[in-house]
């Protein structure tokens, strides 16, 4: 896929290719259930990218480790950086890896955290093709089981949503961070057919096939309804140009939070949030008081 990239080297939103819409479009033409099949095939299946420069020193500098997810029985790649006496636990987006957070990772190493961060199935240096939210959310379990107990969680997109349903699901931590993060699960999957070119009710079949293989509604995964169950302090951090997720989604988890806060940037997109300085200066001192 092309990539659009600001002067700061942050990758933009993906461009589909338009061979993969007209394939979509095609099988569309013949039938639904072969769109449908098609678009499942590329929501689960992660891209991976070159690692960029400012991320190397984190790289070279974690201590890396394969891990089996027990649950899954797939690989995950685990970071461990710095050596302070809280932990962290940092989570990556879709397509992402875990030295995406690497200047967030940096400021928390500075403040005295050491951080436990991942590669998901299928990203990064982890093996595998495929994978999807609840494996993440598996991970993070995991993690938490063998590396922590974590001071702090913070996600990113996917890994916004991931770290909230953790904590639904008995994760202990004292504060969370989201940033970017998504919502609704159903409204992800009718963007992303829209994205490919494909009509809506392909995205709401799509949805219908994964409630059957993973045998439940996965909008209990929206990042919305897990917060109801999230009573630790969130902080939430969004850009309104953000062209990945609306704003409208940091808006819809906020108000189902008991003790949520929510800061709203301008002009850094979805992922050169990672990397502002007013953004990591908000995180910081979100997480000392």
């Amino acid at each position: 896929m092309e990539n659009k990239a600001n002067n700061n080297g942050y990758r933009q939103s993906a461009e589909i290719p338009s061979t993969i819409k007209y394939t979509g479009k095609f099988l569309q033409s013949l039938s639904p259930a072969l769109a449908t099949k098609f678009a499942t095939k590329l929501f689960t299946s992660p891209l991976k990218y070159r690692l960029p420069k400012r991320e190397q020193h984190m790289d070279e500098e974690s201590k890396q480790t394969r891990e089996i997810v027990p649950v899954l029985n797939k690989e995950i790649m685990v970071y461990e950086y710095g050596n302070g006496t809280k932990k962290a636990l940092l989570v990556h987006g879709w397509s992402g890896r875990g030295t995406q957070l690497v200047k967030i990772a940096d400021a928390l190493r500075k403040a005295g955290y050491a951080i436990i961060s991942f590669d998901a199935p299928a990203h990064g240096k982890a093996e595998g093709k495929t994978s999807n939210m609840s494996e993440f959310i598996d991970a993070a379990l995991f993690l938490e089981e063998k590396y922590g107990p974590f001071d702090i969680a913070i996600g990113h997109s996917l890994g916004g949503m991931t770290v909230l349903n953790a904590v639904k699901k008995g994760l202990k931590t004292r504060k969370l961070v989201i940033i970017g993060a998504g919502d609704m699960v159903s409204d992800i999957a009718v963007d992303f057919v829209k994205a490919l070119g494909l009509k809506e009710e392909i995205g709401h079949a799509l949805k219908t096939s994964f409630d059957k293989r993973v045998g439940f509604d996965i909008n209990d995964l929206s990042a919305s309804v897990a917060a109801r169950e999230v009573d630790i302090p969130v902080l939430i951090l969004h850009d309104e140009e953000d062209q990945d997720v609306p704003v409208s989604a940091a808006q819809n988890i906020l108000q189902n939070l008991s003790q949520g806060e929510l800061m709203i940037t301008k002009g850094l997109g979805h992922r050169k949030i990672l990397g502002d300085a007013r953004v990591i200066e908000k995180i910081i001192t979100f997480i000392q008081i």
